[in-house]
């Protein structure tokens, strides 16, 4: 008794700067107090105060961000919570994409306008096809329980991106995923096909997740540490077979491309896209590739750079076979939202191309970080537009009735038509000055074949976005088709912000770029 009392005398406290970590503790506990006020309002008052303080968290995170961002703090980053949060500048852009992109998110998710009541389900237990569901779809009440899943999900995420070991990437892994999981089969309308999702979306990601935890245990038989550094160091130099090292590394990958959506590990993507709800959609599509490929980029860079000439051959084959599906399936689609399903899949193959163009100088992780940016705003503000597009059914997203749409509504028809041409890359869009950054550092690097062929993809990709402004431009409407909704403000501010973040970064992205150069992860 008195050795452990000796024991436990001698173990000390780990050092928190809690100024770092702000952020991430005022998104965390914000979603515990949203729990809290879940069981204890009654259900007429949830609504108007989850949303009140979900974007009160996002600002004052935000804020907490830019405070400590502007600081004197040391250059290269430090290393809090007994070394397994790395908070530097990567983390800190990373957060901040994270938090802009989640406020647009939240708009989405709360409006009732355009769909009456929310596009949520009102009560998630009740079986879909019976009277009962019927009866709840006409309910203007909603499951406002997507406001702490939400604010989980983003504390995960911003957990994730700045995580300095692999164990603490896997508890953030799990944190940001299985809200999603809930939050995909909350729709109101089509519960079948969200609930299809919701369940594939979770099996599939549960066999991801043991990926990654067999990978993460494989290291560290490898290694002697689950941590970044240490394992960067094992990879430096030692005489221990390198079986363990690959495979370990092969499997953990498997589990981050899963969940960026890279192909062939994209397979949950179309059907999860097209079933969730379209807010639902938005955030996974923006915040989710951003927490991934941040994930990403820092264990290639940290822990497994000094070994990119075994990894970066098999790396380059995937991401050519994820531009290539995402490109060639993408043609095929016949619904809008699966069509931005695969256009994802190719996007992410892109972003792939500078995570592994680790030149000296960091252009390739300063290219990724400012096209997760761009992309996230345009993706957001494309799904807005769907959700404006309705019939009886509720979203009309199959192609065909988006015929004439320019004709119903031109406003609609042209901001759509200027975010799909961000998504194709044509200049004066973010899109563009995304891939022409990314493509630069890979050129840079020596993966110049790899960049023709993304440029290959990239054309051949931007056939199934002109198909759909040929199509609401030069098709007649259907007399029976289907109509624009008027947005709500939460819905218009999200479409304008997403729109303006696009265009802005298309004719002024020198500041972003430079405050993604800023800085290196820390290792």
């Amino acid at each position: 008794m008195n050795l452990l009392v000796a024991q436990a005398q001698q173990i000390e406290a780990p050092e928190i700067d809690y100024g770092a970590i702000a952020p991430v503790l005022i998104v965390l506990g914000a979603a515990c107090i949203s729990v809290l006020l879940e069981a204890l309002l009654p259900k007429h008052q949830r609504w108007a105060v989850q949303l009140v303080l979900s974007l009160v968290t996002l600002v004052g995170a935000t804020g907490a961000l830019i405070l400590y961002a502007t600081s004197e703090r040391p250059a290269q980053g430090i290393a809090t919570l007994a070394g397994a949060i790395a908070v530097d500048s990567p983390s800190l852009f990373l957060w901040a994409t994270l938090l802009v992109l989640a406020f647009g998110s939240v708009l989405l998710i709360a409006d009732r306008s355009v769909e009456p009541g929310g596009v949520f389900v009102a009560q998630a237990a009740i079986r879909p096809g019976t009277i009962q569901d019927r009866a709840q779809a006409t309910k203007t009440g909603m499951q406002t329980e997507v406001f702490p899943l939400t604010l989980f999900a983003l504390g995960g995420m911003m957990t994730f991106v700045a995580s300095n070991d692999l164990l603490t990437m896997f508890i953030a892994l799990e944190v940001l995923s299985l809200p999603l999981y809930l939050l995909c089969g909350l729709a109101r309308r089509r519960r079948l096909l969200s609930q299809e999702a919701a369940v594939k979306y979770f099996l599939l990601g549960a066999f991801a997740s043991a990926f990654f935890l067999y990978g993460v245990a494989l290291l560290y038989g490898y290694a002697g540490s689950v941590k970044l550094s240490s394992i960067a160091a094992a990879a430096a130099g030692t005489d221990r077979s390198d079986t363990l090292l690959f495979a370990g590394f092969g499997l953990l990958v498997v589990g981050l491309l899963f969940k960026a959506a890279v192909g062939p590990f994209h397979a949950w993507t179309p059907d999860v896209y097209q079933g969730a709800p379209t807010p639902v959609t938005a955030f996974m599509a923006a915040c989710t590739k951003v927490a991934a490929f941040g994930g990403i980029l820092r264990v290639l860079t940290v822990a497994f750079q000094n070994t990119q000439w075994e990894w970066r051959g098999v790396l380059y084959g995937v991401a050519v076979v994820s531009m290539v599906i995402g490109a060639v399936l993408g043609l095929t689609q016949t619904d809008v939202k699966r069509m931005i399903a695969y256009s994802s899949v190719a996007h992410a193959g892109f972003l792939l191309i500078g995570s592994i163009a680790l030149v000296p100088n960091g252009e390739g992780v300063s290219a990724t970080m400012f096209y997760l940016l761009a992309y996230g705003f345009t993706t957001i503000a494309a799904f807005g537009i769907v959700s404006l597009v309705r019939n009886s059914d509720g979203e009309a997203t199959h192609l065909s009735q988006w015929a004439g749409l320019a004709k119903r509504s031109p406003v609609v028809a042209g901001v759509f038509t200027f975010l799909l041409l961000a998504l194709a890359g044509i200049p004066l869009t973010s899109g563009f000055i995304g891939k022409f950054v990314v493509f630069s550092a890979a050129i840079e690097a020596g993966l110049t074949p790899l960049v023709v062929i993304a440029l290959v993809a990239s054309a051949v990709a931007a056939f199934f976005y002109l198909r759909v402004i040929v199509l609401m431009y030069f098709s007649d409407p259907a007399p029976d088709g289907p109509t624009v909704s008027v947005p709500g403000a939460f819905t218009t501010i999200a479409i304008t912000l997403g729109a303006v973040v696009t265009l802005v970064l298309g004719l002024w992205p020198t500041f972003v770029l430079d405050w993604a150069g800023t800085g290196t992860f820390l290792s």
